[in-house]
């Protein structure tokens, strides 16, 4: 596939088939994203691959709206950025989220994007926290890494 039928083809996919994603296509994804380009270079986006199915459900369950679909895939990653590194940790992470996202496409992968940063846990009741430390304490993400979004990944389901 050509660079503009990635474009042309790449849309948000919420339902996938059972089928495990191979590590060497998680792997090829992951390398794509870390060519990203970043604010003079800092190269403040890290990469986490979760596969295992109770922890991809506790992830779903970061938000009450717009991530219960997350459950279903085969694999998630959470796109980080380093704040130590850049006061542009956000724009550099969302440059790699989309690198990402391209490169599963190319690889005959659906995708979606949840964003995490800024997002509350509860919609109505500020008091259940937000999604980045939920996410935090579940994964036990170290200080200075911040959470911009889960990407599901996975084979899509047939229509």
């Amino acid at each position: 596939m050509d660079f503009f039928e990635v474009i042309a083809e790449r849309h948000s996919v919420r339902k996938y088939s059972d089928r495990p994603v191979e590590k060497d296509l998680l792997d090829r994804m992951i390398s794509v994203a870390e060519t990203a380009p970043s604010s003079k270079n800092t190269k403040s986006s890290a990469f986490m691959v979760i596969q295992e199915k109770d922890t991809i459900a506790a992830v779903s369950e970061m938000r009450d709206r717009g991530s219960a679909f997350v459950k279903d895939a085969p694999a998630v990653i959470v796109v980080l950025g380093d704040e130590t590194k850049t006061d542009l940790w956000v724009d550099n992470c969302a440059i790699s989220a989309t690198f990402l996202q391209l490169a599963a496409t190319a690889l005959g992968l659906g995708s979606c994007w949840v964003h995490v940063n800024g997002r509350p846990r509860i919609s109505d009741d500020p008091s259940a926290g937000n999604a980045e430390d939920y996410l935090r304490n579940l994964l036990g993400i170290r200080d200075g890494m911040r959470v911009l979004c889960v990407v599901a990944v996975g084979y899509p389901a047939e229509a």
